[in-house]
């Protein structure tokens, strides 16, 4: 790869590499635009002894890749470069070795498990989840979604199956990767008597990176109100609060527990283009919530989880499998309101204005929401043994 420089931003400007998948010869970008990748480079000669230490870099122009720096090099040199270029300097670098590529993931259940006596809230449990990517996790109350959450968060231990959460076994985290992760829970705890600017103020203290508390404040619509106590706001306006709270450390994931309750319209409307705003950032949004539009506004991908099993994982889109998202016709006959799945919604139409001798009342064609596919995959679950998990990927 030639054109290495040195720091913590700096990007491989051209050169060819092997991709798992197979791409290569990639210039500038080299249709990479966007992905997160995690780089390993091997110098010639250090084959896997390790003597890289790691930073941060780029690939093209895609962010979020972790590049490893050669650290025998002079005072004052950029400190990317091989051992027999220590210097680094960005003309004459070049690295011979391999470049181990691959999507990195912020959050990866496998076959998690979680027991209270002799019921299982969490049964066989696995999903991942994508740097920067939103993903809901959507069930009926005691479905074990609050669970599984608390589980990721640190809050919770499991009986069984790996956890991994930016790298890290939640359970196991120190200070350092509570640094890194963002929580909105479903209710607050003692408000105190600080103003909303104090309260903020107090939190940015505990993080390395703070966003700035005056950002922050009108990020969630209470510029007018930041010097009011917590305690004095509305049921809403606390909830905002919360979430101000769960973005001041500028976390990578960020974890939200029915963010939303107890906001009106304009509020709820008002948190979405917050939350898109932060997923534009790049920061992995793990969401929770009772509103199935909202999480049709949000998500990029859902699960679904019923009598502590995932029952579906897909695209908003896609999930539940194509036999889910077959058209619906409903129409009126006599005093029964009446309804048929077909692919081939405009032949049924045409079928019953021939039968029926015109239109029928109450006529609708409709494809099934996000929202129809969630509660037949409850009601199923709720009427059958718990089933496998049906995939849309």
């Amino acid at each position: 790869v030639q054109g290495l420089c040195g720091g913590v931003d700096d990007e491989i400007r051209r050169g060819e590499v092997g991709l798992s998948g197979g791409i290569a010869d990639h210039g500038p970008a080299g249709g990479l635009e966007g992905l997160r990748l995690r780089v390993d480079l091997q110098g010639r000669g250090l084959g896997d002894r390790g003597q890289f230490a790691g930073q941060r870099g780029t690939f093209g122009h895609a962010p979020s890749v972790v590049a490893r720096r050669y650290p025998e090099t002079p005072r004052g040199s950029t400190g990317w470069g091989t051992p027999d270029q220590p210097d680094g300097r960005c003309r004459a670098a070049r690295i011979r070795g391999t470049l181990d590529v691959m999507a990195e993931i912020a959050v990866q259940v496998q076959n998690l498990r979680k027991q209270y006596g002799r019921r299982n809230a969490v049964d066989d449990v696995s999903f991942d989840i994508r740097m920067g990517e939103t993903f809901a996790l959507l069930g009926p109350n005691g479905a074990g979604k609050s669970t599984t959450v608390e589980i990721l968060e640190g809050y919770r231990r499991r009986n069984s199956g790996d956890v991994r959460v930016l790298g890290h076994d939640p359970a196991r985290a120190d200070a350092a990767f509570r640094a890194r992760i963002g929580v909105v829970l479903q209710s607050a705890g003692e408000l105190g008597a600080l103003s909303v600017r104090e309260q903020l103020t107090q939190f940015a203290g505990f993080y390395p990176h703070p966003r700035d508390v005056d950002e922050v404040i009108a990020a969630v619509g209470l510029t007018e109100l930041a010097g009011r106590r917590v305690s004095k706001l509305s049921g809403g306006q606390q909830r905002r609060v919360d979430v101000a709270l769960g973005i001041i450390g500028r976390p990578e994931v960020l974890f939200l527990d029915e963010p939303t309750t107890g906001f009106d319209p304009a509020a709820r409307r008002s948190f979405w283009e917050l939350i898109r705003s932060l997923s534009a950032e790049g920061v992995t949004i793990v969401l929770t919530t009772h509103y199935l539009d909202e999480a049709a506004q949000l998500a990029d991908r859902v699960g679904i989880i019923a009598e502590g099993r995932l029952r579906a994982l897909g695209g908003v889109d896609d999930v539940g499998g194509a036999s889910a998202r077959t058209p619906i016709v409903r129409w009126r006959e006599g005093d029964a309101l009446r309804e048929r799945r077909t692919d081939e919604p405009g032949a049924v139409v045409a079928d019953l204005v021939r039968r029926l001798g015109g239109e029928p009342p109450d006529l609708q064609v409709v494809r099934p929401t996000l929202e129809d596919v969630y509660l037949d995959l409850v009601a199923d679950s709720a009427a059958s043994d718990p089933a496998p998990m049906e995939a849309a990927r």
